[in-house]
């Protein structure tokens, strides 16, 4: 017997992702998009292809996602990011997983992450997964600014099939995403009453590049892995600038 499912996401300027988004996700039984204001035409496009559109200022990942699920009719959801694609086959695999008595609340799905064009197969994305499939009634997402992860009250399961995941459209576009995890950790850190010292400047950004690069083997992704290691090293030494100039009330 199959259960209804609502599909959610989180939006802002997604106008060259909502058609094959929407498309991928068509089994729903309601798509429902939490949009931050966008000013392109993804709003328009949406409500064109039936997909029911609640805007909501951006505050922090948790609490647009977590405003989302109290939105959805259904009990069953899908929480896939707009860069995210569903494959027929994985469609299949939730239909399946969600209509079937077991005791699973949640599901994750593993992640084929694209990069410039690339599947990059290594530096950490080999293991790259997240909940994307669970049970409202069971879950909701724990609260972090970024990162933010479904706490689950009850036994979580794998997908077997893979979501494609295409997070980069331009370089500016990928480093403005990583600019604002960073402005967002940062925050987090503040709140906690952490204090960023010469540790977090100049051994933290040389360790996620060594771990990124050597120890997950991202230079077997060519220049593309090196690419990547970078920038993720230097959103580190972003996030500690960040804070620091909090601390001295800099903008």
């Amino acid at each position: 017997m199959e259960s209804k499912i609502t599909a959610l996401a989180i939006t802002l300027n997604e106008e060259e992702n909502v058609k094959q988004y929407v498309e991928s996700l068509s089994f729903a039984d309601e798509i429902i998009f939490v949009d931050s204001y966008s000013t392109d035409k993804t709003v328009e496009i949406a409500k064109s292809l039936g997909v029911t559109v609640i805007q909501r200022e951006f505050d922090n990942f948790s609490n647009q996602r977590n405003f989302a699920i109290s939105q959805a009719k259904n009990d069953w959801i899908v929480f896939f990011d707009l860069d995210e694609i569903v494959t027929p086959k994985l469609k299949t695999e939730i239909q399946t997983v969600t209509g079937s008595a077991s005791d699973f609340v949640a599901y994750y799905a593993k992640r084929n992450f694209h990069f410039m064009g690339k599947h990059i197969k290594y530096g950490g994305w080999q293991s790259d997964k997240a909940i994307r499939v669970f049970n409202k009634k069971y879950c909701q997402y724990n609260g972090n600014l970024v990162h933010e992860v479904v706490a689950a009250n009850g036994k979580v399961g794998y997908l077997k099939e893979r979501v494609n995941h295409y997070s980069y459209k331009s370089f500016d576009n990928y480093n403005n995403k990583l600019n604002l995890y960073s402005k967002l950790q940062a925050e987090t850190l503040y709140l906690k009453n952490k204090r960023p010292n010469a540790y977090h400047f100049f051994i933290r950004p040389k360790y996620r590049f060594f771990w990124q690069y050597i120890y997950r083997l991202g230079f077997l992704d060519g220049k593309e892995g090196f690419m990547l290691a970078y920038v993720h090293a230097f959103s580190v030494f972003k996030r500690y600038l960040q804070l620091w100039m909090m601390y001295r009330k800099l903008e």
